[in-house]
């Protein structure tokens, strides 16, 4: 028997992005954001409406992407918890690392393991939507996530992901199939 919830957001799993970026003053400002995905081989959506992060992204044109880890679950949680706007040494409380992309005009939080370098593309605003829309320029990674090919080992990772449901956080778990793959049979 199925069980009505509600107009509720039911999407699982959310990755825990950390949005980094510049402000006026250079100031390295990041926030947590769960509603962002790619939409295109090179270009990522973020919905983050109505926070300092988007009148960074206004002016400087750029931002960084970042995966958030387990090893770092205190400062992703952190970043989503604090306002930049009414905190003004957000960053500094976590004793994290910013180093500037030489890509582009934003920071890379270097205990992060994944980030993506991103221009700004297009910041779409209708009645009911708010979303920056990123070119990623390149994708950086510590090695110590890396697989033998170079590629980025989920596992190694350990990427954390949030749960809307339970407003819970979740590592992302064991391999269960190759994509592509584990519905070949129904093919036949």
């Amino acid at each position: 028997m199925r069980k009505d919830l509600g107009a509720i957001p039911a999407v699982y799993p959310m990755p825990v992005l950390m949005i980094a970026s510049y402000d006026e003053n250079g100031t390295v400002d990041v926030m947590n954001a769960a509603w962002g995905t790619i939409c295109g081989m090179d270009k990522i959506a973020l919905c983050i409406g109505g926070h300092k992060t988007n009148a960074n992204i206004e002016k400087t044109k750029a931002f960084t992407v970042a995966l958030a880890d387990a090893a770092h679950l205190k400062e992703a949680d952190f970043f989503g918890i604090a306002s930049a706007g009414k905190m003004a040494d957000k960053f500094e409380r976590t004793g994290m690392t910013a180093t500037k992309s030489e890509r582009v005009n934003a920071p890379i939080i270097e205990e992060f393991p994944v980030t993506m370098e991103c221009e700004l593309l297009e910041d779409v605003r209708t009645d009911s939507l708010h979303m920056v829309v990123g070119k990623i320029v390149n994708v950086t990674a510590d090695e110590k996530v890396l697989d033998e090919k170079g590629n980025v080992d989920v596992e190694k990772l350990d990427a954390i992901i949030f749960d809307q449901f339970g407003r819970s956080y979740f590592t992302t778990g064991e391999k269960l199939a190759g994509a592509w793959n584990a519905g070949m049979e129904l093919m036949k």
